[in-house]
């Protein structure tokens, strides 16, 4: 409920501050004395897109409050939640407009995108009147307010969830088609790759392998002699021969050395110990440096072959044995391709059907409902007489989509025989208003309300029993809730519950307008000037009270 609305130099209102009650709000006011201007500002602090200039003539800037009751359970409090602002029963809402054209807005002091005052506006505001392209009259918005009137949820719910399904399914089918299809631009080349490199076999790290063989196997040609000379300087015709023979000389001479030759040959024992090693290793050199010419061929040519496929492939000589298993599973995909994609065709038509089933289930549900709200909306017109108009919902088809293939469209036809069409076209200023009237009525009772509503001169064009009966269906929406009321006509004026009168005045040749909470006996004198004009007269004073009466 909307409790408070402070306005600071918006266009003609310098200061203003207006208190709301629960039930039928009424602001009645001469044309042109600024009762556009008060909605103007509500939709500014709410973030509705409006007029560019706001700010009153010499101000620096033009600032709107409004204050909103915000209980328990209330749709409000989702969104401030997600947009991760505080979340309270009271909701203070306030948006500043600049000389410049800077407009800045605060939720609970918290400072907030236009967006986001946009989103929280729809749950807190509904505006309904000869203009309202965001509300009823927005055939984008029909099918939304048929599911809500029927309370569609539990049937909407398998519809989105097969649309999911189903597009997921096709999504996967046509990656799958991609996928073969790219496989099959390329199977000769696939096939030859994999037959290649499955023939060559090549192992991680056997390139450094071969190279170090390799260059082993050239390189041994160039020391083997060099070594061979060195195991022949080191074998028996050469040190070996000369310290065994040196060794058995001091052997014999040494019982006759008495103990002087202990050292020298425990020495050379030792040497020749070290030299028979020595003479092994070299020996072992030489037989690791022998090799078969033909083996160096070989080595050379699996290496080259390895090097070249790397180069072919532009990968590293190590990464051939996974590109080997990465090009014989898409040659795998290629041959089990045709399966998987009749596969997949299958998922698809069984997702569709699925979702056929949902979607029907959803069509039939709309069109009951459909009649159902037809049937509400004629009840509503006889009393506001408009017992001969037609109103209708049709539901035709559409594209598929996640809330099914139906398009809705609320159509009327104001006269028996009358050809129907859109509600915006068809009907008058007065019939549009009453056909407003009706629907929200019906919507409400199913709805249960829980934002405030504000009807735009929506008596405009009735008069008489007619206007009654408009502002009685305005004053029984009001039961329970908030309706706010910019209106002309006194029969409605009589039925609020509490009444505003907006009016302009000029001093010192600055205009303003001021919005005046009226006391009864206001409320007799300002319902019997919108029945007589300027010159109030007693009768009109008379059929003023006589309306407040009842």
């Amino acid at each position: 409920m909307l409790r408070a609305l402070e306005i600071r130099d918006m266009l003609i209102i310098e200061r203003l501050d207006l208190g709301f009650q629960p039930g039928l709000n009424v602001l009645t006011g001469e044309t042109g004395a600024g009762k556009s201007i008060l909605l103007d500002s509500l939709g500014f602090v709410l973030g509705w897109r409006g007029r560019a200039e706001l700010v009153r003539s010499g101000a620096a800037q033009g600032e709107v409050t409004a204050v909103f009751d915000l209980p328990e359970g209330h749709a409000g409090r989702a969104v401030l939640e997600e947009a991760g602002l505080p979340v309270s029963d009271e909701l203070i809402l306030r948006r500043v407009n600049t000389a410049d054209g800077r407009k800045t807005g605060w939720i609970n002091d918290r400072r907030v995108s236009g967006e986001v005052l946009r989103r929280l506006s729809e749950t807190l505001v509904e505006l309904h009147g000869q203009h309202d392209d965001r509300g009823l009259l927005d055939p984008k918005g029909h099918r939304a307010i048929l599911d809500e009137y029927a309370d569609l949820g539990a049937v909407q719910a398998p519809v989105r969830s097969a649309w999911r399904a189903r597009s997921e399914a096709r999504k996967t089918l046509e990656q799958a088609k991609a996928a073969l299809a790219e496989v099959q631009a390329e199977e000769d080349f696939l096939r030859h790759a994999v037959e290649e490199l499955t023939r060559l076999d090549p192992q991680p790290g056997e390139e450094a392998d071969l190279d170090a063989k390799r260059r082993t196997m050239q390189s041994a040609e160039k020391i083997r002699e060099d070594i061979a000379q060195a195991s022949n300087a080191l074998g028996y015709d050469g040190a070996e021969g000369a310290m065994s023979g040196a060794l058995r000389w001091l052997e014999g001479a040494s019982e006759k050395a008495e103990g002087r030759l202990d050292a020298p040959i425990g020495a050379l024992t030792r040497a020749m110990a070290e030299l028979d090693e020595a003479a092994r290793g070299v020996a072992d050199c030489l037989d690791a440096l022998e090799f078969n010419p033909a083996e160096l061929e070989d080595c050379e040519e699996r290496l080259f072959a390895i090097r070249g496929l790397a180069r072919k492939h532009q990968v590293m000589p190590d990464a051939l044995p996974g590109l080997t298993e990465t090009l014989s599973a898409r040659l795998e995909a290629l041959d089990a391709g045709e399966a998987r994609i009749a596969d997949l065709d299958a998922a698809v038509r069984a997702a569709d059907k699925d979702y056929d089933a949902a979607a029907a289930a959803l069509t039939q549900a709309r069109r009951t409902a459909a009649v159902r709200l037809d049937k509400a909306v004629s009840d509503e017109l006889a009393p506001l007489k408009m017992e001969r108009a037609v109103f209708t919902t049709q539901v035709a088809e559409a594209p598929a989509g996640p809330e099914g293939r139906d398009a809705v469209q609320f159509t009327v036809a104001t006269n028996p025989g009358a050809p129907a069409g859109p509600l915006n076209k068809i009907a008058s200023g007065g019939e549009l208003s009453r056909f407003l009237l009706a629907l929200k009525v019906c919507l409400s009772e199913e709805q249960g309300g829980g934002a405030t509503m504000i009807f735009d001169e929506i008596d405009r064009g009735v008069g008489g029993a007619t206007a009654d009966a408009v502002g009685r269906r305005l004053k029984a929406l009001a039961d329970g809730g908030q309706v706010l009321v910019v209106t002309h006509s006194p029969q409605v004026a009589a039925l609020g519950g509490h009444h505003w009168r907006v009016e302009k005045r000029v001093v010192d040749e600055v205009t303003s307008s001021t919005v005046t909470p009226l006391s009864d006996a206001d409320r007799e004198g300002e319902i019997a000037r919108m029945l007589s004009g300027d010159t109030v007269t007693k009768e009109a004073r008379a059929a003023a009270r006589a309306l407040l009466d009842g």
